[in-house]
């Protein structure tokens, strides 16, 4: 009978790498593919704050593979990263919402762009490191579960996944916590066994959400006053990107009740 083949997306982390070796224990015929999206003009700065896109996290993806023998290669998604992340992420901030990439992400580069690759070249799966269950309920329809591990849950950062990326989704770590997945890890002597989890977005390894946007825009942000509608002013600001609508913390203004 031939092995069902499977292409996981592996970014050099514990969670992925974990993910190739259930699959290949289980039978499939995996390939690893680390999907490359985004290029910050300061490659050093990524590798010094530890970015996810860098050139040691395609490494550490690279060792793994070779640990697990099994095929390894790096794709350009540079510009669907591009159109539907960034525009999106900074086009959100600009209009005083808070966006959240990692759901963007999913969606259209890793469940749209990669899973189509995938299938192209005669996939019949994709699969990740996310913490989240695929299931096939009694109706014979697909749906997500919550992981063994709450704290880790990524359900939520998947929910708009369709039935057809369901049938074609494997997540294999998320039956299990991720001290077991560590475990695992060491028990097999990869390197990235204790490798830190990811804490900032991907593409702002230093965390600064305004000098990013400002320069990937091409806009200047001014400070300036919170003022009522009255005219009244309560205060300065730091500019518009830095806060989002509704928001009442961190102004560094006390309100009695909403403006």
């Amino acid at each position: 009978m031939e092995k069902k083949k499977v292409v996981v997306g592996m970014s050099g982390g514990v969670d992925s790498s974990v993910a190739a070796f259930l699959l290949k224990e289980q039978g499939y015929e995996v390939i690893g593919v680390t999907m490359q999206i985004w290029q910050d003009e300061d490659q050093d700065q990524i590798e010094e704050n530890g970015g996810c896109c860098g050139l040691s996290a395609v490494d550490d993806a690279r060792r793994v593979a070779k640990a697990l023998e099994i095929p390894y290669y790096v794709m350009n998604f540079k510009e669907e990263f591009a159109e539907h992340v960034i525009d999106y992420f900074v086009n959100e901030y600009i209009e005083g919402r808070t966006p959240n990439p990692c759901i963007a992400c999913n969606r259209y580069v890793k469940w749209e762009s990669l899973l189509q690759r995938s299938l192209n070249i005669g996939a019949d799966y994709i699969a990740t490191g996310h913490y989240a269950k695929v299931v096939q309920l009694e109706n014979g329809r697909y749906a997500l579960q919550k992981s063994a591990t709450l704290a880790k849950d990524q359900t939520y950062a998947l929910y708009n996944l369709t039935q057809e990326q369901l049938k074609r989704t494997l997540m294999p770590v998320g039956i299990y916590t991720k001290d077991q997945i560590r475990e695992i890890a060491e028990k097999i002597n990869l390197r990235v066994a204790n490798k830190p989890d990811s804490q900032e977005i991907c593409f702002i390894p230093d965390d600064d959400y305004g000098k990013f946007i400002e320069e990937y825009s091409g806009r200047k942000f001014e400070k300036g006053n919170f003022v009522t509608p009255e005219g009244k002013v309560l205060g300065k600001h730091k500019g518009i990107l830095h806060y989002t609508v509704g928001q009442r913390k961190g102004l560094g203004l006390s309100l009695a009740k909403p403006g």
